[in-house]
């Protein structure tokens, strides 16, 4: 599984990845969380607002920020 944070490192993309981390910790796995914060890698994943939520290339959450146990149950589905 790879899992990667789409934003340009404002508050909510930061927090975003904190609980992100919090989630992959709670599951248990070993997975790192990558951060994507040029606009041209953005712009791949058709994200027009972010921060945005990309597991194995699929974006799973865009524009929001979610809880850990939403993110928890988002990353249960690619286990």
């Amino acid at each position: 599984m790879e899992i990667k944070i789409l934003g340009t490192g404002c508050t909510k993309c930061q927090k975003l990845t904190e609980t992100t981390v919090e989630a992959v910790k709670a599951l248990g796995v070993d997975v790192k969380v990558l951060k994507v914060t040029d606009v041209a890698k953005i712009m791949e994943y058709n994200v027009m607002s972010t921060p945005a939520l990309v597991v194995d290339d699929k974006v799973v959450l865009s524009g929001r920020l979610a809880s850990v146990d939403e993110v928890v149950s988002l990353l249960k589905a690619y286990i």
